[in-house]
């Protein structure tokens, strides 16, 4: 039986429901073909309903899982381009506008980005994997406190590393309450994000915690990191942990760290400034307001009341950047983050150094 998708009752909705309500797009329709299996191997068609009760876009089956496919030739210019560093809304463009629009291609952009995430990972060449593994039992072998993780893909291809030293390790139980995290691109020939786990002693001088390879930068990566960070100390999880907006790195935090204090790395938010507001025509105002507000507010009722009077004189009240920063306010303006030990450190260019 091949049946409509829109066919079958409406789900009630429950309020009780913790996920959002989804709309649902089932209309009672007919439209149907049955068939049986006769004895002989040959098939009779029982019944054929082809009036469906809603519109039809004929034009939109190739938006169907079954239908979409990305062409070798489509492939090999998606990796190329972003061997190149284009981003990947222009590398999905030059399709587009190669193939004369949108109604042209069979994928779209998220198809796209899905096989260039598989293309980038961590594919060793001819020994590499083993090289990898034999340097590992090596540096253990030397050292019990050395520590390393390896995630193979299905194929049981090499997908993410993790490692941490000795000193590392030991390191942690005296300068791990507060570390910084960031994802650094290396010049190496396998495109890999280095992952470093960094702190600040005593003296002002950065230690590492522990470092990582990973192929992918979403949610289920990271949250693979940080367990395997977690249990390389022992289950003590940081009580201060800075990254930058990244979304995959705050859900990761969230389900790994739960009790760990999380914050926004400073200097990435401010360097957005000129990007947002270089047209304004107060732009130098809007700069020297939000400097000032952030770091002359010593009460979070203070900073309230500056934010409030800077939407009100340069009428940005219909601004989403600024409204999505004030949503994240906890995790970044200086007067939420005094109740936390941070070492002096509001960036986390000391994991990109």
């Amino acid at each position: 039986m091949l049946i409509c998708t829109r066919g079958g009752a409406e789900r009630p909705k429950t309020s009780d429901c913790a996920k959002p309500i989804q709309v649902s797009n089932k209309t009672g329709c007919g439209a149907r073909i049955c068939a049986n299996l006769c004895d002989d191997g040959t098939w009779f068609l029982s019944k054929v309903e082809l009036m469906h009760n809603h519109s039809l876009s004929p034009g939109k089956a190739r938006f169907f899982r079954s239908n979409k496919k990305i062409s070798d030739t489509a492939k090999k210019r998606l990796e190329l381009n972003d061997r190149a560093g284009i981003r990947l809304c222009k590398n999905f463009n030059s399709l587009v506008v190669e193939s004369g629009g949108f109604e042209n291609l069979s994928f779209g952009e998220r198809d796209c980005r899905n096989y260039i995430n598989k293309a980038r990972e961590l594919n060793f060449g001819k020994g590499g994997a083993q090289a990898l593994c034999d340097y590992f039992r090596r540096m253990q072998k030397q050292n019990s406190g050395f520590y390393y993780v390896i995630d193979v893909d299905d194929d049981c291809r090499l997908r993410n590393v993790f490692w941490a030293d000795a000193r590392s390790r030991a390191a942690y139980d005296f300068f791990g309450d507060v570390i910084t995290f960031d994802t650094t691109y290396l010049t190496n020939k396998y495109d890999m994000s280095f992952a470093p786990f960094v702190r600040v002693n005593h003296h002002g001088q950065s230690i590492l915690l522990g470092a990582g390879l990973i192929s992918r930068e979403d949610t289920d990566t990271f949250v693979w990191l940080f367990k395997c960070w977690l249990e390389c100390m022992n289950g003590q999880a940081s009580k201060a942990i800075m990254t930058d907006q990244d979304r995959a790195m705050k859900n990761a935090i969230a389900i790994v760290f739960p009790e760990s204090r999380h914050r926004y790395c400073m200097w990435h938010i401010l360097k957005k400034l000129p990007k947002k507001f270089r047209s304004h025509a107060n732009f130098d105002g809007i700069k020297g307001a939000i400097n000032k507000y952030l770091y002359d507010s010593q009460t979070c009722e203070g900073y309230e009341e500056n934010w409030k009077d800077l939407l009100e004189k340069y009428n940005l009240h219909d601004n989403a950047w600024l409204n999505g920063l004030y949503m994240d306010k906890t995790f970044w303006v200086p007067a939420y983050m005094k109740d936390t030990f941070w070492a002096g450190m509001s960036t986390t260019q000391r994991s990109e150094r």
